[in-house]
């Protein structure tokens, strides 16, 4: 299983948003790229990057950070945040990225989602951010009054060869990961699913094992990193 840090990009510093509200955020003193190197050097394989201001405006907003970010390490670095059409997705497939997530655009411009994917493939993944079952968008500010399971059904229809699934409410709360939500999502998918929210230790790592079967390809790890609480090499050796 893989294990994906997390580098979330505002203003041009690394930061993390409790439960994604952007007055609960925390600054951590690195900048993005020497973060990238930092978990490069600890074992990742990948690294998953946001954009927020680009999530919350709908436009990218730290492409120079990311930018400096993607040429810093040979990790694959999956990127999101503000990609509302396939020009962005372009833009950041040039720019070095190895995969482009689409979160907004995928609920709200099927279109796009459908021309990404098919141009593509692979290197497109759906994000589906869910609040107790529904799929919020625009940096998670918005419901959008859809289920996440109906959302990421739909997504796959559509082309869509990957999913990333965060619970919005265990996301920074170091509480663990909603594992029944995740469980549901994969019932409902034929594809590999990336989770998010909550993972903060060996054990959550060990528990999510399990549904690798059903196809868990990985997890994406944040605020438990920065903070200390576990360290990367230890959930990579968890996840073998």
């Amino acid at each position: 299983m893989l294990i994906l840090p997390a580098i979330d990009v505002r203003s041009g510093r690394c930061v993390r948003l409790i439960q994604g509200a952007a007055d609960r955020e925390r600054v951590y003193g690195v900048e993005p790229a020497a973060a990238a190197r930092v978990w490069e050097a600890a074992g990742a394989s990948w690294i998953h990057v946001v954009d927020l201001d680009g999530a919350f405006s709908g436009s990218p907003a730290n492409a120079d950070a990311i930018r400096a970010l993607i040429a810093a390490v040979r990790a694959a670095v999956q990127v999101g945040g503000g990609v509302r059409d396939v020009a962005a997705v372009e833009r950041w497939l040039d720019a070095g990225a190895a995969r482009v997530v689409l979160g907004t655009a995928a609920q709200t411009r099927r279109e796009v989602l459908a021309e990404a994917c098919r141009r593509f493939g692979d290197r497109i993944a759906v994000a589906i951010d869910a609040r107790d079952g529904e799929v919020h968008t625009e940096g998670w500010v918005t419901g959008a009054g859809t289920a996440a399971t109906a959302a990421a059904a739909r997504a796959v229809e559509a082309g869509a060869r990957r999913i990333i699934y965060t619970d919005i409410l265990r996301d920074g709360m170091l509480a663990g990961p909603n594992t029944a939500a995740i469980e549901q999502v994969l019932s409902e998918v034929a594809v590999p699913l990336i989770a998010s929210g909550g993972i903060t230790s060996v054990d959550d790592v060990h528990r999510l094992r399990r549904l690798e079967a059903a196809g868990l390809e990985g997890v994406i790890v944040g605020r438990a990193l920065y903070e200390g609480r576990v360290r990367l090499q230890d959930l990579l050796a968890a996840a073998v």
